[in-house]
C-alpha cells in the first residue's frame, strides 16, 4: 500500500534561520513598511476570489449584498444560540473570540446535541488563520514553479479536510447531532426567519430567498463565511512574533533559540509543516502548510466513543468523511492545524489526547525513541505503537524528523531545547503589546 510521506521540500516558501529573520529589515525596507502588510495582503488575496454567491448554487437576489453587509449578519449568526436545537449553543460557544476562536474550557471535546449534553468525538480547533486554506486535493504541488514534488493530500476544512470552504464547514456543526443538532437546513432556515436580525437579513436577500428554506440556509452559511474572513477578528497578525517580523520588538535569547530548534530539520523540524517564514511576497506565515499527515496520536480513552474497541477515528478515510472511504492510504491522516495562538489552548490534537503544550513537544521528540511512555500495552506488557490506528494502516504513519529515530536512541531535542521551543510558540499568541512604549509609538524592545 502506498504511503504519503511529506518531503522536506513541502514548503510554500523557504524556512528562514534566526539570522535571516533578524535581517528582515533590509529585505522589506524598515519596520514601518510592514505595519499593516500581512492582514492587508491576505485580505486582498481573499477578495480576489470569485464571490461564492455568483455560482449556480445560489439563487440570485435583487440587491446583491456586499461582503461587509453579509459579514455583519454573519457575526450576529455566529453569536446566536437560538440557531441550535438546544437554544443554548452558538458558534461562539465552542469558538470563543476571547480564546482565539477556540474552546473556552479544558474539555477534551465539547458538549452539544439537542439537550446540550452529548459528547463530541473530536477536539474543537481554532478558526483563526484559515483564510488561505486551499481546497482539498490528493496531490498538492507548491506554487513555486516546480511541479516535480508531490506533497500529497493537502487542504480542506475540518480535521479531515472534507469541507471545501468555510460555508461548507459552517453547515457541518449546524446539522451535526452532537453539535448544534438541527434536523435539516429547513430547521435552521425557520430559525433565521424568527431571529432578531431577520429584518436585516430579509432586506439583504429579499422575500423570494426568505421564502426558500434551502436558499436561505445557503445564504446564511455564506454570511458566516464572510464574517470569518474579517481580518481584524480572524487573522489580525498581532502576536509578538509579528511585531518581531515588523522590527517593533525583539525576541528573547530563549525565544530565538526556540525558533532555531523549531526550524532545525535535524531537531524539531516543526517548520516543515508549521511554516515559520515570511513569503517572498511579504505575506506573514500562518504556521501551517495545511497538509494531511498521520502522526500516530495515542488513543484517548477518556472519550466515551473510544470505549468501543471497534471504533477508530481515521481522519480522511472516515468515519465522518465518506468520499475517501475504502482508500487505505488516507487512513489516519488529519490536517495540520495552525500553531498561531497554540499556547492559549487547553487540549491538543484531533482527539484531545494531550492537555499540555510542552508534553506535546515531548511526544514528537520521543514517539519513536520511547514509545512505552506514550502508548498502551497489551496483556503481555508489549507496547502497542500507534494504538489508535488499525495495524493495516500503520505504514501511513509519518517517519520524518523528529520521528526518524529508533527505540533507545537519544531523542533529537534536549529538555532545555523543548522548553525553548515552547517559549517561542508562546510568541505566536495574538494581542501582544510591547511593554516598552514611548509617546504612543512602539520602541524596539531590548532582548531579555
Amino acid at each position: 500500500m502506498p504511503r504519503f510521506t511529506k518531503p522536506q521540500s513541502r514548503l510554500f516558501f523557504p524556512v528562514f534561520s534566526c539570522a535571516a529573520l533578524l535581517a528582515l529589515g533590509a529585505l522589506y525596507g524598515g519596520k514601518d513598511s510592514l505595519a499593516a502588510t500581512p492582514a492587508a495582503r491576505s485580505a486582498s488575496a481573499t477578495a480576489k476570489k470569485e464571490p461564492a454567491w455568483k455560482s449556480s448554487d445560489y439563487a440570485p437576489v435583487k440587491n446583491q449584498p456586499s461582503y461587509k453587509e453579509l459579514a455583519a449578519v454573519g457575526k450576529l449568526m455566529f453569536f446566536d444560540p437560538s440557531l441550535s436545537a438546544s437554544g443554548k449553543m452558538a458558534c461562539a460557544t465552542c469558538h470563543s473570540p476571547d480564546h482565539a476562536f477556540g474552546p473556552p474550557n479544558n474539555l477534551q471535546v465539547q458538549l452539544g446535541g439537542r439537550d446540550g449534553k452529548l459528547e463530541g468525538t473530536r477536539a474543537v480547533p481554532s478558526l483563526r488563520y484559515l483564510q488561505t486554506v486551499p481546497v482539498f486535493t490528493e496531490h498538492f504541488y507548491d506554487d513555486d514553479g516546480d511541479d516535480s514534488v508531490d506533497a500529497g493530500p493537502t487542504g480542506g476544512h475540518n480535521w479531515d479536510g472534507r469541507a471545501r470552504n468555510v460555508h461548507e464547514q459552517a453547515r457541518i456543526p449546524l446539522l451535526a447531532v452532537n453539535e448544534m443538532a438541527n434536523a435539516s437546513p429547513a430547521e435552521v432556515a425557520a430559525k433565521l426567519q424568527k431571529a432578531a436580525y431577520a429584518p436585516q437579513l430579509r432586506k439583504l436577500l429579499g422575500d423570494e430567498i426568505f421564502n426558500n428554506p434551502d436558499q436561505l440556509f445557503k445564504w446564511g452559511t455564506l454570511a458566516l463565511e464572510d464574517y470569518q474572513d474579517t481580518p481584524a477578528d480572524f487573522y489580525p497578525y498581532s502576536s509578538k512574533y509579528d511585531a518581531f517580523l515588523r522590527h517593533q520588538t525583539q525576541l528573547t535569547k530563549q525565544e530565538l533559540h526556540g525558533l532555531e530548534v523549531f526550524n532545525d530539520e535535524e531537531k524539531g523540524n516543526c517548520a516543515s509543516c508549521h511554516i515559520s517564514a515570511v513569503t517572498p511576497e511579504g505575506i506573514f506565515p500562518n504556521f501551517s502548510d495545511f497538509g494531511l499527515l498521520a502522526i500516530g496520536v495515542p488513543r484517548n480513552m477518556k472519550l466515551a466513543i473510544n470505549q468501543n474497541s471497534k471504533f477508530n477515528d481515521m481522519g480522511a478515510c472516515g468515519p465522518d468523511r465518506t468520499d475517501l472511504k475504502g482508500r487505505g492510504e488516507f487512513c489516519g491522516l488529519f490536517r495540520t492545524p495552525s500553531l498561531r495562538n497554540v499556547a492559549t489552548r487547553k487540549v491538543f490534537f484531533h482527539n484531545g489526547a494531550f492537555n499540555d503544550l510542552e508534553k506535546v513537544v515531548h511526544f514528537y521528540n520521543e514517539r519513536e525513541t520511547n514509545p512505552g511512555k506514550w502508548y498502551a500495552k497489551d496483556s503481555h506488557g508489549k507496547v502497542i505503537k500507534y494504538d489508535d490506528l488499525p495495524k493495516q494502516y500503520v505504514e501511513n504513519i509519518n517517519m520524518e524528523a523528529p520521528f526518524n529515530h529508533k527505540r533507545g536512541d537519544k531523542p533529537p531535542m534536549t529538555d532545555a531545547e523543548i522548553r525553548d521551543v515552547v517559549a517561542f510558540m508562546k510568541t505566536l499568541t495574538d494581542g501582544y503589546t510591547d511593554p516598552i512604549q514611548q509617546g504612543g509609538k512602539i520602541r524596539t524592545a531590548k532582548a531579555q
